[in-house]
């Protein structure tokens, strides 16, 4: 239901409630695509918000609000583009992170 019942003071803040779909989408893609992630939090940070710029922001207070409204064909293609988007963040944070490490000249 999108719209949800009056509540009180003592529940949740809305501010918590809204995140983007797309995050733990791309945190389950970036875990299966790289083993230096599950070590390296400040890589996968960088690699997360570089893939997630590369996705439209798709703002929910909770997944099932997206999912019930997604056929199976565009639930495969948001995969796809999330696994797009992860593998394009990775190599463009491999490549600049190779670039700092390399001896100055």
């Amino acid at each position: 239901m999108l719209i949800t019942p009056h509540r009180t003071a003592d529940a949740e803040s809305p501010h918590g409630s809204v995140h983007n779909y797309y995050e733990r989408l791309v945190f389950e893609q970036l875990q299966r695509a790289s083993d230096r992630a599950a070590t390296d939090a400040n890589f996968m940070a960088d690699v997360a918000c570089v893939a997630l710029n590369r996705l439209p922001p798709r703002y929910v207070r909770h997944d099932v609000d997206m999912t019930f409204f997604l056929s199976p064909v565009e639930h495969d293609e948001i995969l796809d583009k999330v696994a797009k988007a992860v593998n394009e963040a990775l190599e463009y944070v491999e490549s600049r992170g190779a670039r700092s490490e390399s001896p100055a000249p």
